[in-house]
């Protein structure tokens, strides 16, 4: 009898292994660790750690000036520099109570939606790479988005931090000829976004690694304050060139991408049509810019009155906004950066439980974070 229950198969059991995802190279998602809980290959649980790239920004900017800390909102989201020096210098100025030219307005709104398109271009073309598409979606967005990379070095000397705003203005005039660049530009890219269509959007192997995977439910993306394409991809309507027009954004005419289930697909497809509005957007701004000096003649020095002010833009993944909390002095009391990466980040667990390792992969690429504007 004994020797009948000792031949018994017993019950199978699965044991938990937790395995370290990273941290990567900062070429890739940036120096990120992902601690995931396996069962077998299914993703039990998931904790980020994060801060292998914080740089103390924040405090830094209680010992510079207002002017001096402009080039350090470029390694923020430093795929996105231009939208970050320009959320900063719209707070400044709001604190100072400061106007800016017609000109300047134009010009920012151009400028920052071109950098809008070449930070889509990366995600798109990074996120193919990582469903193992090899090297040709990304060596496409790259190549388009080095046309905008190269009017930007033409502009102000600089090809990924660029330090091109100023509090009342900005550091250059655009140069003589800009103007039939970015129309034939324009013209270029709304015929390679057919092509990045064909090459992506209704791939096969493509829509069954990203249908259906990572689904993101509008009530989850408010309760945890993702913004951005990841809120639009669940159907929320809500960005805020729309909501809190800020700029000349109420003079355009233009749409705002959404989704209908959440999932990587949607995140990858919204981004795709934002760059397609963003298109819209510059082809009406370059031909309608006035006449005026864009190079303001401010003071070196600024000393705003005590006080606080928030000031919120819609950065190519999200949410971006400056707290900044006067004391009477030269310096800010206080410089807080609400990053729309790190909300993003925080909610990449809830998507990723019961999925398999590789779908892990893909809904990190498909969230598009940056950290540096995390780890701040």
């Amino acid at each position: 009898m004994e020797q009948v229950e000792q031949n018994k198969s017993p019950e199978l059991r699965s044991e938990e292994l937790v395995v370290n995802m990273g941290p990567q190279h900062p070429s890739t998602h940036g120096v990120l660790y992902l601690e995931l809980r396996l069962d077998g290959e299914i993703v039990v649980d998931c904790r980020p750690h994060l801060g292998y790239l914080h740089r103390s920004i924040e405090k830094i900017a209680e010992n510079r000036t207002y002017i001096q800390f402009v080039p350090f909102t470029d390694r923020l989201d430093y795929l996105a520099s231009m939208n970050n020096n320009l959320g900063y210098v719209l707070a400044v100025e709001k604190l100072l109570g400061l106007p800016v030219n017609e000109r300047v307005q134009y010009i920012r709104t151009i400028i920052v939606e071109l950098n809008r398109v070449g930070s889509h271009l990366v995600s798109i073309g990074t996120f193919a790479q990582d469903l193992g598409a090899y090297a040709t979606p990304l060596f496409y967005c790259f190549r388009d988005r080095e046309k905008i990379v190269e009017l930007f070095d033409e502009l102000c000397g600089s090809r990924l931090t660029y330090n091109y705003m100023r509090i009342g203005g900005v550091q250059n005039d655009l140069p003589p000829g800009v103007d039939k660049i970015i129309k034939d530009f324009i013209q270029y890219e709304r015929k390679k976004l057919d092509e990045y269509n064909e090459l992506l959007t209704y791939n096969a192997i493509f829509l069954s690694r990203t249908k259906k995977v990572g689904i993101l439910s509008k009530e989850t993306a408010i309760n945890y304050g993702v913004t951005g394409p990841c809120l639009r991809a669940t159907g929320f309507k809500w960005d805020l060139r729309k909501e809190e027009p800020y700029l000349i954004y109420d003079r355009f005419k233009f749409d705002i991408p959404v989704g209908t289930m959440g999932d990587s697909w949607d995140r990858y497809k919204v981004r795709l049509e934002e760059i397609q509005e963003s298109l819209k957007i510059i082809e009406q701004a370059i031909g309608a810019v006035p006449e005026g000096n864009p190079v303001a003649k401010v003071n070196k020095v600024y000393k705003p009155a005590a006080g606080e002010v928030y000031l919120r833009t819609e950065n190519p993944r999200g949410e971006l906004g400056f707290y900044i909390v006067s004391d009477g002095t030269t310096k800010p009391y206080r410089n807080k950066i609400r990053s729309p990466s790190f909300s993003n980040l925080s909610v990449l667990p809830e998507l990723i439980r019961g999925l398999n390792v590789s779908d892990a992969v893909c809904v990190l690429g498909s969230i598009d974070i940056v950290m540096g504007e995390i780890d701040r």
